[in-house]
């Protein structure tokens, strides 16, 4: 506590201090009278003043929780300086029928709205609009509750015994419903929290057992203005300034999420059973014959116009559980289509575990007698034969490295297996396939060359995959080629931000090696596909009406966020040839 709320304290308790010496000592007089109604009004005055701080600083429903307690001692306040008004001002008493009595039945009311916030409980909007609505029907019930009993003995009729009676009987009701409702906020809350709540719970009791001792003071011609009967009053007053000086703007606390929903619950079945009053209560005005019937049909005529407006007030809280309902509905039904999904995921990923585990113990069976198979085709290349041997021999080789090659995109494509990536240079791997492949390709007389754009952005990338995908397009050209020769030419460049990799036959591919390529070539395409989906990249195949084939890769560029739009640096060639 700062210096300067230290010494606004001190001056606060002087001031009841001073209400304590002058009730006990002082006799009854004008002079005791106006002294003590000036020093409550200041106490008041105080109070209001501490609290708007509060608010000032704080957001959101924080700061709407201390605005409404702020009003509520501004409300007190201004019925004691109506108080103050009549008997120093006026010097004369408060009328018994006075105006100013609902000003005193009202500032309990945001005290209470206040208390319906809850700002020690984190709440999502839905909930808080729903509980706005439904404590909103209970505020207008107790304004009802109060034109209902009081209000028709100081206008309608005017009977100053039956206005004090019902006066104090549902101020009384009032007074009792705030403090349970603060017994609770207490009990829920901890730290700082229940520190605040416990507090104003203390001056509620102290202010309630105060008008209870002034009314039998009164009953019994005891009471005046500044008497000891004023005493725990004046005591109350000066206890707000404190709880607003002590009290610190803070959100919920994290383990405040504990406290039970049940709130909410309470909340719209006490409002329910608000609305479901009013009937009974019609009935009630109408069923007494000892009312007057002046009286029994302005209650009536209440009870229609209270009825009707928590009707629409019902239609609106209705209107919007409506929309919630249909939220969550739709919010249900588009996690039941995720959820199917997800098990659709999870079905085809045991299957593709399933394949995985078949191939690769069918592999380690298959690769044996292949790598045999290539071993004496490249012995009997060696040896010497006919030119016409020597062809059937680079023949059996090559489809021997083929289906190897089919075996390994077939392991490749079943196995999931996260691959490590770095920063890798395209170029490379292009250069490494064709060096690879280079004896391949003099065997089947087929000439590979390359167009290797130099300074070419990196990729990100696993090195061994993105070399496997480069030999595998190659292998897949050399094979359509194998009956019919001809030229492959391997191509990197940059279009944009994406490094492009295209493989290309310029010469028509024989028909044999076409139907090889629709059958076999999408198997070993797909393999390359799933790597290349791992490195947001894809691979594309396209026929040109001379029955040429190019095999196009792209990936994104490593330094795609600082490299400028660049044109592109692939041969116009194919840049211009139409596809079919």
């Amino acid at each position: 506590m700062t210096k300067g709320a230290k010494i606004w304290l001190a001056a606060v308790a002087i001031g009841l201090f001073a209400i304590v010496i002058a009730a006990l000592i002082l006799p009854r007089s004008f002079l005791l009278n106006a002294f003590s109604d000036i020093i409550q009004t200041l106490l008041l005055a105080s109070g209001t003043l501490a609290f708007i701080p509060l608010a000032r600083q704080a957001r959101g429903r924080l700061r709407l929780f201390w605005s409404l307690n702020s009003l509520g001692i501004g409300f007190w306040f201004s019925y004691q300086l109506l108080w103050t008004f009549y008997e120093v001002v006026l010097r004369r008493p408060v009328p018994d029928l006075f105006d100013g009595d609902i000003i005193l039945f009202v500032h309990i009311v945001p005290f209470m709205a206040a208390l319906a916030l809850r700002p020690h409980v984190p709440r999502d909007e839905y909930a808080a609009r729903l509980g706005r609505l439904d404590f909103g029907l209970l505020i207008v019930w107790w304004f009802y509750l109060y034109f209902l009993t009081v209000t028709p003995w100081q206008y309608v009729i005017p009977d100053a015994a039956a206005y004090g009676g019902n006066l104090n009987a549902v101020y009384l009701a009032e007074k009792i419903a705030f403090l349970t409702a603060l017994l609770a906020c207490c009990h829920r809350s901890s730290g700082e929290w229940r520190v605040f709540y416990a507090n104003f719970f203390g001056v509620g009791v102290c202010y309630s057992a105060s008008s209870y001792i002034a009314n039998w003071a009164i009953a019994h011609k005891l009471y005046y203005s500044g008497s000891a009967y004023d005493i725990p009053l004046a005591a109350a007053m000066a206890w707000l300034t404190f709880i607003g000086l002590r009290s610190k703007v803070q959100e919920p606390e994290e383990d405040s999420s504990r406290v039970s929903t049940s709130y909410g619950v309470w909340v719209a079945r006490a409002s329910m059973i608000a609305v479901f009053s009013l009937p009974l209560f019609a009935v009630w005005a109408l069923a007494n014959d000892a009312i007057p019937p002046r009286i029994r049909l302005f209650r009536v005529e209440l009870t229609l116009l209270s009825a009707l407006v928590m009707g629409i007030m019902i239609f609106v809280r209705q209107r919007l559980l409506d929309r919630e309902l249909i939220r969550l509905l739709n919010r249900s039904q588009e996690s039941f289509e995720n959820l199917k999904r997800l098990q659709a995921q999870i079905v085809q990923s045991e299957k593709v575990a399933s394949v995985g585990q078949l191939v690769g113990g069918a592999a380690h069976e298959l690769n044996n007698p292949i790598t045999a198979m290539l071993g004496y085709s490249d012995l009997l290349l060696s040896t010497s034969l006919t030119s016409e041997q020597q062809s059937l021999a680079a023949k059996i080789g090559q489809h021997v490295r083929r289906a190897k090659s089919l075996v390994a995109s077939l392991i490749s494509f079943a196995r999931q297996s996260p691959a490590s990536k770095a920063a890798i240079d395209l170029n490379a791997l292009v250069r490494t396939a064709v060096k690879l492949l280079e004896v391949q390709s003099q065997a089947l007389d087929i000439e590979l060359g390359s167009q290797i754009e130099p300074n070419l952005p990196r990729i990100w990338g696993d090195s061994n995959q993105l070399l496997q995908v480069c030999m595998q397009l190659v292998a897949s050209c050399l094979h359509d080629l194998s009956d019919s020769g001809g030229r492959i030419l391997v191509v990197t460049g940059q279009r944009g931000d994406t490094i492009v990799l295209e493989v290309s036959t310029e010469v028509a591919v024989s028909h044999e090696g076409a139907q090889r390529d629709s059958k076999e070539g999408d198997l070993a395409l797909s393999a390359c596909q799933g790597i290349l989906q791992e490195h947001r990249g894809h691979v594309s195949r396209q026929h040109r009406n001379d029955g040429a084939l190019l095999l196009r890769v792209e990936l994104p560029a490593l330094e795609n966020t600082a490299a400028k739009p660049r044109e592109s640096s692939l041969p116009a060639l194919w840049q211009s040839r139409p596809f079919a």
